[in-house]
């Protein structure tokens, strides 16, 4: 009831919840938004208050219902609640992680580090508990796509290669040297490409977060670790001792190998 009370503060009206576009800028036109949540007063508020910003939102209840969305269309960016009937957030996220890099935004009504730190674990680019601000959201929602509209920002090289690894800047995924793609998320993808343009070089948890996400870590913050936790898996440095990305302790982490930029 208090995220719909701070969504009514903002929001004018109550339409049908889909495509409502009144007013454009440069970001936000054309943007297909995708939101799942089952709550349908929730859906249409985001729905009018996103349309007004120039963003074309469509707004299913279950999981169900966003693989047949997905089917017919395409989309820019997927707004997911975690509590959701049939399969939860959580499932439908990592499911997707397996085969798109599509830009994940999590909604929870339970706020607890854990939920967040296991949203981040499946694969999400950001977390946003409940009640929220709409104005946050949006903001989110704007960080979120100007990192995955401009993947190689910073760098003039188009592929990053170590380790027998190849990561591809414009393409946005990681190649074996078994000729395997690998997708990553959005928040992957420019953490590997921050430590990789940084080899052997001390990376801070601030300086990762700001490449990820433009902020700095909050204290106790541990999205960074999740997220470095997740690209040992990928890249296969799981060992007690990781060889690939080490961690300093009380300075934060370190790519160790040579890349050669091409």
């Amino acid at each position: 009831m208090q995220c719909k009370q701070r969504l009514f503060m903002v929001v004018r009206g109550a339409g049908a919840g889909y495509s409502v576009i009144n007013k454009m800028d440069g970001q936000s036109m054309g943007t297909q938004i995708l939101l799942v949540d089952d709550d349908v007063d929730l859906r249409v508020l985001l729905s009018d208050y996103l349309g007004d910003q120039g963003y074309a939102v469509t707004a299913v209840g279950d999981g169900i219902a966003m693989h047949r969305a997905m089917e017919q269309g395409q989309f820019d960016l997927l707004i997911l609640d975690l509590m959701l009937p049939g399969e939860d957030g959580l499932t439908l996220c990592r499911n997707l992680r397996a085969s798109s890099n599509l830009p994940v935004l999590m909604l929870t009504a339970r706020g607890d580090e854990l939920d967040r730190i296991i949203g981040l674990e499946m694969g999400a680019d950001d977390y946003l508990p409940k009640p929220f601000n709409p104005r946050e959201l949006l903001a989110r929602i704007k960080s979120i796509l100007r990192r995955a509209a401009d993947p190689t920002a910073g760098s003039k090289a188009t592929r990053l290669c170590f380790a027998g690894w190849e990561l591809d800047l414009a393409a946005q995924y990681l190649l074996g040297a078994d000729g395997v793609v690998t997708s990553l998320s959005t928040g992957e993808f420019r953490l590997l490409q921050a430590l990789a343009e940084n080899a052997n070089r001390v990376l801070s948890r601030d300086q990762l977060m700001d490449a990820i996400n433009g902020k700095d870590a909050a204290p106790f913050d541990r999205t960074i670790d999740v997220m470095i936790g997740r690209l040992r898996r990928r890249l296969g440095d799981e060992a007690r001792e990781a060889v690939l990305i080490k961690t300093i302790r009380s300075s934060g982490y370190m790519l160790v190998c040579k890349v050669e930029a091409r």
